[in-house]
């Protein structure tokens, strides 16, 4: 079993009742959810994670495998954080991808994985996570979106705020995929073809972790 969690969705922006309702995250309360960010020409983070996680799910689900995805389309509002991870969870997923886009300045490029901390909830699934997550940085090389230099070390980046990786009881990392304000960035991020090779990348490194197991 797979989780997906596409972040966001096309209906958060209309419903600021829902998602600024605070939830737990693990550690302290967050809202629900947000409404992502953009390229400058408009197109929605909720559009691209969408079409990755599909394309993703496809590509899995034509290999034989079972796959739990947080929303079922992308005109909704939420899940909330905290439902995304419970969702994965119930599942029983034996990994687990949450696709996202940064929106850092229009200076800065590339990829970078969000990766768990200790939390208590998520303590067994840390150390894999970061495996899978080196992993999936491997992957990412190959799809002409460059590593990150302005976050993390290497591209990594310890997170203890994420109701995702707070939660989680099977592993899972976060991708920023790449930053939506950047000029070369946007532009791979709204072509069909990286969304492909971007799904495709999430896939290799989630069969190399559980052939690693």
């Amino acid at each position: 079993m797979v989780g997906i969690d596409p972040g966001h969705n096309g209906g958060n922006a209309g419903a600021p009742e829902v998602i600024n309702e605070p939830v737990w995250n693990g550690r302290s309360q967050s809202p629900c959810n947000t409404t992502g960010t953009a390229t400058d020409d408009g197109y929605p983070e909720t559009d691209f994670t969408w079409a990755v996680a599909t394309k993703l799910a496809a590509d899995l689900r034509e290999s034989g495998a079972k796959v739990v995805m947080t929303r079922d389309s992308n005109d909704g509002v939420g899940p909330c954080i905290d439902k995304r991870a419970k969702i994965i969870n119930d599942a029983k997923a034996d990994v687990a991808i949450d696709i996202h886009a940064d929106g850092a300045a229009a200076s800065e490029r590339g990829y970078s994985l969000l990766i768990p901390v200790p939390s208590g909830t998520n303590d067994e699934v840390v150390e894999p996570s970061r495996r899978y997550a080196q992993m999936l940085r491997t992957e990412m090389r190959k799809t002409g979106m460059p590593l990150a230099s302005y976050l993390g070390e290497g591209g990594f980046v310890e997170r203890d705020d994420l109701a995702g990786l707070n939660l989680t009881t099977v592993p899972q990392v976060l991708l920023e995929t790449g930053n939506m304000r950047n000029a070369e960035d946007a532009r791979l991020l709204k072509s069909d073809r990286f969304q492909a090779r971007t799904a495709a990348a999430i896939k290799r490194a989630m069969a190399a972790y559980l052939r690693s197991r």
